[in-house]
Protein backbone atom coordinates (compact mmCIF):
# COMPACT_ATOMS: atom_id res chain seq x y z
CA UNK A 1 0.00 0.00 0.00
CA UNK A 2 1.61 3.28 -1.07
CA UNK A 3 1.28 6.81 0.28
CA UNK A 4 -0.48 9.34 -1.96
CA UNK A 5 -0.08 13.10 -2.09
CA UNK A 6 -3.05 15.33 -2.88
CA UNK A 7 -2.03 18.97 -2.92
CA UNK A 8 -0.01 19.60 0.21
CA UNK A 9 -1.45 16.76 2.29
CA UNK A 10 0.35 13.48 2.83
CA UNK A 11 -1.69 10.39 3.61
CA UNK A 12 0.30 7.81 5.50
CA UNK A 13 -1.47 4.45 5.56
CA UNK A 14 -1.92 2.77 8.90
CA UNK A 15 -3.44 -0.53 9.97
CA UNK A 16 -7.17 -0.39 10.79
CA UNK A 17 -8.34 0.09 14.33
CA UNK A 18 -7.93 -3.09 16.36
CA UNK A 19 -11.07 -5.19 16.13
CA UNK A 20 -12.08 -3.94 12.68
CA UNK A 21 -11.86 -6.15 9.60
CA UNK A 22 -12.13 -3.97 6.46
CA UNK A 23 -12.87 -5.36 3.01
CA UNK A 24 -9.94 -6.27 0.79
CA UNK A 25 -10.99 -3.99 -2.09
CA UNK A 26 -7.75 -4.52 -4.02
CA UNK A 27 -7.93 -8.29 -3.70
CA UNK A 28 -4.44 -8.43 -2.21
CA UNK A 29 -5.30 -11.49 -0.11
CA UNK A 30 -8.05 -12.94 -2.29
CA UNK A 31 -6.01 -16.04 -3.15
CA UNK A 32 -5.59 -16.94 0.52
CA UNK A 33 -9.22 -16.14 1.28
CA UNK A 34 -10.43 -18.46 -1.50
CA UNK A 35 -8.20 -21.29 -0.24
CA UNK A 36 -9.69 -20.84 3.21
CA UNK A 37 -13.29 -20.82 1.92
CA UNK A 38 -12.67 -23.94 -0.18
CA UNK A 39 -11.13 -25.70 2.82
CA UNK A 40 -14.17 -24.86 4.96
CA UNK A 41 -16.55 -26.12 2.28
CA UNK A 42 -14.62 -29.38 1.89
CA UNK A 43 -14.57 -29.94 5.66
CA UNK A 44 -18.19 -29.09 6.53
CA UNK A 45 -17.17 -25.72 8.00
CA UNK A 46 -14.90 -27.30 10.61
CA UNK A 47 -12.43 -24.50 11.18
CA UNK A 48 -10.06 -26.77 13.12
CA UNK A 49 -9.25 -28.60 9.87
CA UNK A 50 -8.38 -25.34 8.11
CA UNK A 51 -6.09 -23.75 10.67
CA UNK A 52 -3.05 -23.50 8.42
CA UNK A 53 -4.85 -21.83 5.50
CA UNK A 54 -6.65 -19.59 7.98
CA UNK A 55 -3.29 -18.55 9.40
CA UNK A 56 -1.96 -17.84 5.89
CA UNK A 57 -4.96 -15.62 5.20
CA UNK A 58 -4.58 -13.65 8.44
CA UNK A 59 -0.84 -13.32 7.87
CA UNK A 60 -1.48 -11.84 4.43
CA UNK A 61 -3.94 -9.33 5.89
CA UNK A 62 -1.44 -8.28 8.54
CA UNK A 63 1.36 -7.95 5.99
CA UNK A 64 -0.86 -5.83 3.72
CA UNK A 65 -1.97 -3.68 6.68
CA UNK A 66 -5.56 -4.84 6.36
CA UNK A 67 -5.57 -5.63 10.07
CA UNK A 68 -3.43 -4.78 13.08
CA UNK A 69 -0.50 -7.15 13.56
CA UNK A 70 -1.28 -9.39 16.49
CA UNK A 71 0.56 -12.09 18.40
CA UNK A 72 -0.34 -15.49 16.94
CA UNK A 73 -1.02 -16.87 20.40
CA UNK A 74 -3.75 -14.28 20.93
CA UNK A 75 -5.30 -15.32 17.62
CA UNK A 76 -5.56 -18.92 18.78
CA UNK A 77 -2.48 -20.25 16.98
CA UNK A 78 -0.43 -21.02 20.08
CA UNK A 79 -1.01 -24.27 21.90
CA UNK A 80 -3.12 -26.31 19.53
CA UNK A 81 -3.15 -29.02 22.19
CA UNK A 82 -5.02 -26.73 24.56
CA UNK A 83 -7.67 -26.17 21.91
CA UNK A 84 -8.35 -29.93 22.03
CA UNK A 85 -9.52 -29.71 25.64
CA UNK A 86 -13.17 -29.34 24.56
CA UNK A 87 -13.03 -32.60 22.64
CA UNK A 88 -11.24 -34.37 25.50
CA UNK A 89 -13.84 -33.20 28.02
CA UNK A 90 -16.71 -34.31 25.77
CA UNK A 91 -15.28 -37.79 25.27
CA UNK A 92 -14.50 -38.29 28.96
CA UNK A 93 -18.05 -37.28 29.87
CA UNK A 94 -19.39 -39.65 27.22
CA UNK A 95 -17.61 -42.39 29.18
CA UNK A 96 -19.42 -41.26 32.35
CA UNK A 97 -16.48 -39.49 33.99
CA UNK A 98 -16.98 -36.39 36.10
CA UNK A 99 -14.58 -33.82 34.64
CA UNK A 100 -13.19 -30.57 35.99
CA UNK A 101 -10.50 -28.42 34.36
CA UNK A 102 -7.78 -26.17 35.73
CA UNK A 103 -6.65 -23.46 33.30
CA UNK A 104 -3.41 -21.56 33.82
CA UNK A 105 -3.29 -17.91 32.73
CA UNK A 106 -1.56 -18.93 29.50
CA UNK A 107 -4.19 -21.57 28.76
CA UNK A 108 -6.93 -18.97 29.18
CA UNK A 109 -5.77 -17.34 25.92
CA UNK A 110 -7.20 -20.39 24.13
CA UNK A 111 -9.91 -21.63 26.49
CA UNK A 112 -13.24 -19.94 27.05
CA UNK A 113 -14.89 -21.23 30.20
CA UNK A 114 -18.39 -20.71 28.81
CA UNK A 115 -17.67 -23.01 25.84
CA UNK A 116 -16.45 -26.01 27.88
CA UNK A 117 -19.01 -28.42 29.27
CA UNK A 118 -17.45 -28.72 32.72
CA UNK A 119 -16.31 -26.62 35.66
CA UNK A 120 -13.19 -24.59 34.77
CA UNK A 121 -11.00 -23.54 37.69
CA UNK A 122 -8.48 -20.71 37.48
CA UNK A 123 -5.88 -19.19 39.76
CA UNK A 124 -8.61 -16.97 41.17
CA UNK A 125 -10.61 -19.98 42.36
CA UNK A 126 -10.07 -22.21 45.34
CA UNK A 127 -8.58 -25.47 44.11
CA UNK A 128 -10.53 -28.69 44.10
CA UNK A 129 -10.14 -32.31 43.01
CA UNK A 130 -8.12 -32.76 39.80
CA UNK A 131 -8.12 -35.90 37.65
CA UNK A 132 -5.50 -35.46 34.92
CA UNK A 133 -3.49 -32.75 33.21
CA UNK A 134 -3.68 -32.26 29.42
CA UNK A 135 -1.75 -30.80 27.80
CA UNK A 136 1.33 -30.42 29.99
CA UNK A 137 3.67 -27.91 28.35
CA UNK A 138 7.41 -27.64 28.95
CA UNK A 139 7.01 -24.78 31.41
CA UNK A 140 4.47 -26.50 33.67
CA UNK A 141 6.34 -29.80 33.37
CA UNK A 142 9.51 -28.15 34.67
CA UNK A 143 7.65 -26.41 37.50
CA UNK A 144 5.96 -29.60 38.69
CA UNK A 145 9.21 -31.58 38.50
CA UNK A 146 10.93 -28.96 40.66
CA UNK A 147 8.07 -28.66 43.14
CA UNK A 148 7.25 -25.04 42.26
CA UNK A 149 3.81 -23.87 43.44
CA UNK A 150 3.02 -20.57 41.71
CA UNK A 151 -0.46 -21.20 40.30
CA UNK A 152 -3.55 -23.29 40.96
CA UNK A 153 -2.39 -26.18 38.79
CA UNK A 154 1.08 -26.57 40.30
CA UNK A 155 -0.30 -26.20 43.83
CA UNK A 156 -2.89 -28.91 43.13
CA UNK A 157 -0.29 -31.32 41.80
CA UNK A 158 2.07 -30.58 44.70
CA UNK A 159 -0.71 -31.42 47.18
CA UNK A 160 -1.78 -34.51 45.22
CA UNK A 161 -2.49 -37.72 47.14
CA UNK A 162 0.09 -40.12 45.68
CA UNK A 163 -2.23 -43.03 46.45
CA UNK A 164 -4.43 -41.74 43.63
CA UNK A 165 -3.51 -41.91 39.92
CA UNK A 166 -2.42 -38.77 38.10
CA UNK A 167 -2.03 -38.82 34.33
CA UNK A 168 -0.07 -36.22 32.37
CA UNK A 169 0.10 -35.60 28.63
CA UNK A 170 3.23 -33.71 27.46
CA UNK A 171 2.95 -31.33 24.50
CA UNK A 172 5.65 -28.98 23.28
CA UNK A 173 7.89 -27.93 20.40
CA UNK A 174 10.12 -30.72 19.04
CA UNK A 175 13.34 -28.95 20.04
CA UNK A 176 12.03 -28.54 23.58
CA UNK A 177 11.06 -32.21 23.63
CA UNK A 178 14.54 -33.27 22.53
CA UNK A 179 16.26 -31.21 25.23
CA UNK A 180 17.74 -33.49 27.94
CA UNK A 181 15.91 -31.55 30.66
CA UNK A 182 12.58 -32.80 29.30
CA UNK A 183 13.49 -36.46 29.79
CA UNK A 184 14.82 -35.62 33.26
CA UNK A 185 11.58 -33.90 34.25
CA UNK A 186 9.35 -36.63 32.83
CA UNK A 187 11.34 -39.36 34.58
CA UNK A 188 11.02 -37.46 37.84
CA UNK A 189 7.22 -37.31 37.49
CA UNK A 190 7.09 -41.00 36.63
CA UNK A 191 9.21 -41.73 39.71
CA UNK A 192 6.44 -40.10 41.77
CA UNK A 193 4.05 -42.66 40.30
CA UNK A 194 2.44 -40.30 37.79
CA UNK A 195 1.40 -41.94 34.52
CA UNK A 196 2.69 -40.48 31.26
CA UNK A 197 0.59 -40.58 28.10
CA UNK A 198 3.43 -40.01 25.60
CA UNK A 199 3.28 -37.30 22.98
CA UNK A 200 3.33 -38.24 19.30
CA UNK A 201 5.15 -37.26 16.11
CA UNK A 202 3.43 -35.05 13.54
CA UNK A 203 3.68 -31.63 11.92
CA UNK A 204 3.28 -29.17 14.78
CA UNK A 205 1.44 -25.86 14.65
CA UNK A 206 4.80 -24.03 14.55
CA UNK A 207 5.58 -25.81 11.27
CA UNK A 208 8.20 -28.22 12.63
CA UNK A 209 7.77 -31.94 12.05
CA UNK A 210 8.71 -34.30 14.85
CA UNK A 211 7.83 -35.52 18.31
CA UNK A 212 6.01 -33.13 20.62
CA UNK A 213 2.30 -33.16 19.77
CA UNK A 214 -0.15 -34.18 22.48
CA UNK A 215 -1.44 -37.74 22.26
CA UNK A 216 -4.66 -38.25 20.32
CA UNK A 217 -7.84 -37.64 22.32
CA UNK A 218 -8.92 -41.26 21.85
CA UNK A 219 -5.62 -42.48 23.29
CA UNK A 220 -6.07 -40.32 26.39
CA UNK A 221 -9.69 -41.33 26.90
CA UNK A 222 -8.88 -45.03 26.44
CA UNK A 223 -6.10 -44.75 29.03
CA UNK A 224 -8.44 -43.10 31.55
CA UNK A 225 -11.16 -45.69 30.92
CA UNK A 226 -8.72 -48.60 31.27
CA UNK A 227 -7.30 -47.09 34.46
CA UNK A 228 -10.77 -46.79 35.96
CA UNK A 229 -11.36 -50.46 35.18
CA UNK A 230 -8.04 -51.53 36.69
CA UNK A 231 -6.54 -52.51 33.33
CA UNK A 232 -3.45 -50.29 33.64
Amino acid sequence: MASNTFGQKNFNPAPPVKGSFPLDHEGECKRFMLRYMICLRENNNQNSKCREVSKDYLDCRMQKQLMVKEDWAKLGFGSVATIKVNELVDQLKTNNFEVQTIATKSAQHFLKADTIDCKVWSDEDEWDVWKDRAPLDANSLAKIAQGICDNLLTCTVRAWDLAKPLLFCPAMNTHMWNHPLTAEHINKLKAFGYIEIPCISKTLICGDSGTGAMAEIKTIVDQVVNLSKGKV
